[in-house]
């Protein structure tokens, strides 16, 4: 098992540790008792929802149901019944419901219909007697009349020994009506922050495309995540696991609210995972042998939803090990946690995590503890390994960047990427610079024009563009969005209202373009907190964020609800990179949503080729006020969805560096042009940064429908690990198959970083 092989290599932090006399490297502390849980109840009433207990007059039952009290459930009484056939009804009016009741050892099976139309059936057994459990939810309901009806089928199953069926309390979304009065505020035009042109940054002129195209795209809502989208990667052609931090999502495992899951990409089914530590705010990356890690974290959560209630222990140094799960069939997907073992050496809150050239993790930056705007005494202005490195004589512990120090205030999640020359970029705030891992020397890259700052709380996002043959795998960087809020203020003088940044950068990172700078242009709305795709055709898809405000919540004056942002940016926008400067933008056929997605979202390209959008929260806990906690999930499906496109076979598991592979492929009747071989990472998202997105076309070539490619010359390239092969002919592509790229193997531990 990799686990296994994973503990034998990384019980090695444990021996950092000891070297930390004056303050422990392990913060992952319990509070007293916090891994003791108590009897836990799930029942939540969410700002923007209304409870109606059981025995409202607004709650009809058929005969056979008695009620029973009791201070164990929801103002201390429930209708239970053990009757085939006997129902409860409740009419509504909202945008949600949610049903409570208990499961225990003679619970059975109930059905559940919406509006006359069965929606599921519920099996309320448990081997372990739970109250106050949430048994049934629907957030994805049209504003308007709803009636809900829950009926007790009289069965149960094999473990069960009885049928009953309970209902302690209904909680129903009240949402809103949307008129026509209020549309989404997708034409917010934002005031630009004294962007002046200079034959330095160029500055074209926007020309917004927006011209009726031959083909259309289409944005479709389908599916609900169960556990709030914060963090995203797909780990198969089928699933995408998604993770959250400690609140009351609807989606449970254990009798708690989970705050993680895998997602069906297929069937839209959510599967609940067990998680030990609060996940607030970690990275992520796969490593070499295709395992995924989840790191850092927040500390034990003391209030609200308490560490005794979830069981939850210090996230901060956390590091979460989800082995590979390719099958259809996740049952035994687990993800592992062994924090007396497997830990980092110190903490970091708002981490970036990124898979470098050898294949291991770099874990950069962050704060030492939970906040929002870091500064010099929670700073963490350092990078370490996974597994350790003994870099500048570090012997396995961080190492400092100057760099980390230079850019506070606003430097939580750096934008990094691993470069064709295995050196690694990083922006942060105003400033960038290439840094030598290897060596540990900082480069530093002229400043972001314009006072632009790109990072968290000013939140923009950025992508390593397209790597090709034809540009002979050079560097360029593409950062668009953020602020030029001044991170030296105090949230009493920062507004939702500051305007956000349009801007974009473009930096070629060679001699040449370096010494040219930065060249700016605009996109058609300013956007905080953007998501930034790249699509298998190489173009670049911009969704998600708001016009005004900074990221973060509870911070800033004029919030809304919570959130420090506001005017939510509605329509994507499409960016060619190839295309002539002034002419790159594009909004033609692009539909527009009307689901606010602003802190704490997500978009990732998913292996047919779809985009997966989805997540918003900007609260402490799950809310359904102005903006609320989203778990819906939109498609956005590009033009070549609907089109005949090239399908692949016999494409080989693993696809060595400089190593030659052949698989089969059908082309359209319709093809024409060039067939490009093309393997993407499609990153781990969290916070607008897409760490380790990565495009890089592979030269090949094909006869008949033979395909002959190269693998990636080395690491440097594409570091080795997971990663997915479309084949891409007149920018139609195939749908994406999954390939190992390298020789598998987990990273090189060096015995130095070990050493006593």
């Amino acid at each position: 098992m990799v686990v296994r092989s994973l503990l034998a290599l990384f019980t090695l932090v444990v021996l950092i540790s000891v070297s930390l006399a004056s303050e422990s490297a392990w913060n992952g502390h319990t509070t007293p008792g916090s891994t003791n849980p108590t009897r836990f109840s799930p029942y939540y009433v969410a700002p923007g929802t209304k409870s109606y207990d059981s025995n409202s007059p607004l709650v009809h039952y058929s005969s056979h149901w008695k009620e029973i009290f009791s201070s164990a459930y929801i103002h201390k009484s429930v209708r239970s019944t053990s009757h085939k056939g006997a129902y409860m009804t409740f009419r509504f009016t909202g945008t949600g419901v949610e049903w409570f009741g208990n499961t225990g050892g003679r619970h059975g099976i109930a059905k559940v219909y919406l509006d006359g139309k069965l929606m599921e059936r519920v099996n309320t057994w448990s081997s372990t007697t739970r109250r106050q459990q949430r048994l049934y939810w629907n957030f994805s309901l049209p504003y308007g009349k709803h009636t809900i009806k829950i009926v007790n089928t009289g069965q149960k199953q094999n473990h069960s020994k009885g049928t009953k069926v309970d209902v302690d309390a209904i909680v129903v979304t009240l949402g809103s009506n949307p008129t026509p009065s209020n549309p989404p505020q997708n034409n917010y035009v934002p005031v630009l922050q004294n962007v002046a042109a200079s034959p330095q940054n160029g500055f074209p002129s926007v020309n917004l495309d927006t011209s009726s195209p031959s083909e259309q795209w289409t944005l479709m809502q389908k599916g609900n995540t169960g556990v709030h989208a914060m963090q995203l990667a797909v780990i198969s052609d089928s699933h995408a696991i998604i993770v959250d931090k400690v609140e009351h999502n609807p989606l449970t495992v254990d009798g708690h609210p989970a705050w993680a899951a895998l997602y069906n990409l297929n069937t839209h089914a959510v599967r609940p995972l067990r998680m030990q530590s609060n996940s607030f705010c970690a990275g992520g990356t796969f490593l070499s042998n295709g395992t995924l890690i989840n790191v850092g974290g927040n500390p034990v959560v003391e209030d609200h939803t308490s560490a005794a209630d979830f069981g939850d222990v210090d996230g901060l140094q956390a590091v979460r090990i989800f082995e590979p799960c390719n099958s259809d069939n996740i049952d035994d997907c687990e993800m592992f946690e062994d924090h007396s073992r497997v830990r980092m050496a110190s903490p970091r809150w708002y981490n970036t995590v990124l898979r470098i050239s050898d294949g291991s993790a770099m874990i950069i930056g962050g704060s030492l503890k939970g906040g929002w705007i870091n500064n010099a005494t929670t700073n963490n202005p350092t990078v370490e390994y996974y597994p350790p490195k003994d870099i500048s004589g570090s012997n396995g512990m961080p190492v400092k960047l100057q760099f980390l120090v230079d850019t506070l205030n606003s430097n939580l999640f750096p934008i990094a990427f691993s470069l064709p020359d295995g050196k690694v970029f990083i922006a942060a705030n105003q400033d960038a610079m290439i840094y030598d891992w290897q060596s540990n020397t900082e480069r530093r890259l002229p400043q972001i024009p314009n006072g632009v700052r790109v990072t968290y709380p000013m939140t923009g996002t950025g992508l390593l563009l397209p790597l090709t043959p034809e540009n002979n795998y050079t560097p360029e960087i593409l950062l668009c969005g953020g602020s030029t809020v001044d991170d030296t203020k105090p949230g009493y003088e920062i507004s939702s209202q500051d305007p956000a940044s349009a801007q974009c950068s473009r930096m070629v990172l060679t001699e040449d373009g370096i010494a040219a700078g930065w060249q700016v242009e605009q996109m058609p709305q300013a956007r905080t907190m953007p998501d930034a795709v790249i699509l298998p055709t190489g173009k670049i898809l911009i969704v998600n964020g708001a016009a005004t405000g900074i990221s973060g919540y509870g911070n800033v004056i004029n919030q809304v609800g919570a959130s420090n942002a506001d005017n939510p940016v509605f329509t994507p926008v499409l960016y060619d990179p190839a295309a002539p400067a002034g002419t790159r933008f594009s909004s033609a056929g692009l539909p527009t949503s009307d689901i606010p997605r602003l802190y704490h979202s997500i978009a990732t390209v998913v292996p047919s080729g779809s985009v997966m959008i989805a997540g918003s929260n900007p609260n402490l806990d799950r809310s359904e006020i102005k903006y609320g906690t989203e778990y819906r999930v939109e498609w956005l499906d590009p033009p070549y969805m609907a089109m005949d496109r090239p399908t692949l076979d016999n494409v080989p598991e693993k696809i060595g560096f400089e190593q030659t592979v052949q698989f089969n492929v059908k082309l359209p009747s319709t093809a024409s042009g060039n067939v490009k071989v093309i393997l993407m990472d499609f990153g781990y998202v969290t916070h607008a940064v897409h760490a380790n997105s990565r495009y890089v076309e592979l030269a090949s070539s094909i006869d008949g429908g033979l395909v002959t490619v190269d693998g990636p010359t080395n690491g440097k390239i594409y570091p080795p690990g997971p990663g997915w092969l479309f084949v891409v002919v007149s920018d139609i592509p195939s749908k994406a198959v999954k390939v190992m790229v390298g020789d598998g193997r987990g990273p090189e531990v060096n015995e130095a970083a070990i050493a006593k």
